[in-house]
């Protein structure tokens, strides 16, 4: 008893929540007698309801409940790392198989960058991904134009001090051929990846991350494709010891 007491949400928060509209709207649809639980239609929109127990339908079509979900996005160009946006197509957007309203991309690629995304509503996780404590190693796979130092390998070991003076915690440099590299760094300073290689006379032309902490860029995505998260991955994600790895 006690269990479903702490599972009781109200209507309106559940449906919110689960994409089908805003609190205003959902009122509405009480209104209308769209909205049914358990086969009878409902007159309030803050009826208490348990969502993993209670069958709550929407002009008869039953609403599926997720706590929490969690999304693979390879990101393509052109697509902003945001919830909403008034310009471009939004990552959000690509995510069109969620069942909740409320998933939100887990740190931010730049528009003109591709490859791995995560998408979720787990503030929790979310907070431990990013955090800058936490060290979390992140791979990229870049395409340069110019000539590196011949110390850049050491230079990006050591921390590169970026051309506004900031200086970057140790990253670690593979130089895979002559304009290709990985790069592998803990931290998200704004244009992070394309300061980096400025500071040492080259500019990036092509940048695409490869993984996230122990979450690795699925090779059968094509940009704009996404999944959900395997168990096992969630596992991983929640259960990984960051900050110990060494770059």
């Amino acid at each position: 008893m006690a269990e479903r007491k702490k599972a009781m949400i109200r209507l309106d928060k559940f449906l919110t929540e689960m994409g089908r509209g805003t609190r205003s709207q959902v009122k509405e649809m009480v209104r209308k007698g769209r909205i049914t639980v358990n086969g009878q239609a409902v007159r309030q929109a803050d009826l208490k309801i348990n969502p993993e127990a209670d069958q709550i339908c929407l002009d008869g079509a039953a609403v599926a409940y997720a706590r929490t979900e969690y999304y693979m996005l390879n990101k393509p160009q052109g697509v902003v790392s945001a919830t909403e946006d008034g310009r471009y197509q939004t990552v959000t957007e690509l995510i069109t198989g969620a069942l909740r309203g409320d998933i939100f991309p887990v740190g931010r690629l730049d528009i003109d960058t591709e490859g791995l995304l995560l998408l979720t509503n787990d503030g929790s996780l979310a907070h431990n991904l990013l955090s800058p404590r936490k060290h979390v190693d992140k791979v990229y796979f870049a395409r340069i134009e110019g000539q590196l130092p011949e110390d850049a390998v050491g230079r990006a070991a050591a921390g590169l001090v970026l051309e506004d003076g900031t200086k970057t915690l140790p990253a670690r440099l593979e130089i895979l051929e002559p304009g290709q590299v990985r790069l592998t760094i803990r931290e998200g300073k704004f244009h992070q990846v394309k300061r980096m290689f400025e500071a040492m006379g080259c500019r990036v032309t092509y940048l695409k991350r490869l993984s996230m902490g122990p979450l690795v860029l699925d090779p059968a995505l094509a940009p704009g494709e996404y999944r959900p998260l395997t168990k096992q991955e969630i596992q991983d994600l929640q259960g990984c010891q960051m900050g110990q790895k060494q770059v």
